[in-house]
């Protein structure tokens, strides 16, 4: 499915991107809970494996989502430089659906908004800049402990066994709101 599309068919498709930090040191950590979000939705619509693409600066495959055609990126620059995955993406903003940890949400929550300021995200704000534009989709999925920890520490905290379990109930969550229309919603395990 996933490579039977070319670049060239793909100029009105939904564009999901993922963000996190390269590396296998990141894997696991709080601050990749969107690129491991994206890699999951891409795998249940059987998109081929991701491969390094310059022209979007990360790892890229491209297939479904839902009905639609659909291009998933995985920046290969830090969360600060997100923006630059997308900086020759022809497809309109509100097309965008961002992925992405959020120091203020407890983990177990997910809030899909659209057309928000960056709440001081690094990364969104890369994508702003590059998009010029705050009119997309963005998945923001809960990282928070209990006993509030704060935001520069928390990011390259690996998650525990049992966040991994709520954060696998999330991916599902995430999967299902995004399957169907995109609406503003909050969603808690």
């Amino acid at each position: 499915m996933g490579g039977a599309l070319s670049c060239d068919t793909l100029i009105l498709m939904k564009v999901i991107i993922g963000l996190g930090n390269p590396g296998k040191e990141y894997t696991n950590t709080r601050h990749n809970v969107g690129r491991e979000t994206a890699e999951a939705i891409a795998k249940y619509f059987k998109c081929d494996q991701f491969s390094p693409d310059k022209k979007y600066a990360g790892l890229v495959t491209k297939g479904l989502f839902g009905e639609e055609k659909a291009i998933y990126i995985l920046p290969d620059t830090f969360m600060n430089r997100s923006g630059k995955a997308l900086s020759d993406i022809s497809t309109k903003p509100k097309d965008l659906i961002v992925i992405h940890d959020d120091t203020d949400l407890p983990l177990g929550t997910v809030k899909i908004s659209f057309g928000k300021n960056s709440a001081g995200h690094k990364g969104v704000e890369s994508i702003m800049r590059a998009i010029k534009s705050k009119d997309f989709w963005r998945v923001r999925i809960g990282i928070q402990k209990k006993k509030r920890v704060d935001s520069m520490k928390l990011v390259l905290q690996k998650f525990t066994p049992t966040e991994r379990l709520i954060i696998k109930k999330i991916e599902k969550k995430v999967l299902e709101a995004l399957s169907g229309s995109l609406l503003v919603t909050t969603i808690t395990i």
